[in-house]
């Protein structure tokens, strides 16, 4: 399952595990008109709703092997009023951008993982990724993205902790630059050593496959540089250089 799959990374994973043979589910509040393979299977849903997910999470009779928490509405509403709001310090940031980025992705994740490992648990195998940055570590754009991203670092170090007796592993992955919708609308970036929206999919796809992955448990993983280490290649062949903390 992969949540918030309507559009940017989310989208990119669900295309990238579908190729890789995996039956995936996709979910999303526009999801039934987002641009998916027919293989993909859409389920709507809000996931600031706790009966949608619960809803949502319904639909694996068959099972669940990988969750991917995408969702998160951060980048959404970025300037008000012909103002870009998103790099003001915090006392001027508008408050639905904590909402966006505390519920709509950490408390999120958190609810989607719960469902998840209630299915994965008696099944004693399963993997949780949840989709961070490096703003965890540094000030990156305003003070409300970086309590996100530290958030779900750390809800991702104690899950794992409780999963681990359960052979269950759950790991924070930091994408890199990503030619997301809005980052190929914008004109702003070098994409010089960008990545595609399914290079994260790839990478998640050749983590489950890692005889080792358990020994990943809990870590902060950089998508390129794990793929490095596992021979991926993103979707033209190349291999992006992974971003580090000096130079996210």
């Amino acid at each position: 399952m992969v949540t918030g799959a309507s559009r940017g990374v989310g989208r990119g994973v669900a295309i990238a595990l579908s190729q890789a043979g995996f039956e995936v589910f996709a979910t999303g509040r526009s999801i039934a008109s987002a641009n998916l393979p027919e293989t993909v299977q859409r389920i709507p849903c809000d996931h600031l709703d706790d009966a949608q997910t619960a809803a949502a999470f319904e639909h694996l009779s068959n099972g669940l092997d990988i969750l991917v928490n995408s969702a998160w509405g951060g980048y959404e509403r970025m300037s008000e009023g012909g103002q870009f709001t998103w790099p003001l310090p915090f006392w001027e940031q508008p408050l639905h951008r904590w909402t966006s980025m505390l519920d709509g992705g950490v408390r999120a994740a958190f609810v989607a993982s719960s469902l998840a490992a209630k299915i994965m648990v008696p099944r004693r195998r399963g993997l949780i990724v949840n989709i961070s940055s490096w703003a965890a570590r540094k000030h990156m754009g305003n003070v409300i993205y970086g309590v996100s991203k530290a958030a779900t670092d750390k809800m991702t170090r104690d899950m794992a902790r409780e999963l681990a007796p359960h052979s269950i592993t759950a790991v924070s992955l930091y994408p890199g630059l990503v030619r997301t919708e809005a980052v190929l609308a914008s004109g702003w970036f070098d994409l010089s050593n960008s990545e595609s929206p399914e290079f994260s999919g790839r990478v998640i796809a050749a983590l489950w496959r890692d005889p080792a992955l358990l020994e990943r448990s809990g870590q902060v993983l950089v998508a390129a540089a794990v793929a490095s280490e596992l021979g991926v290649q993103d979707v033209d062949g190349k291999q992006p250089a992974p971003l580090m903390l000096d130079t996210a």
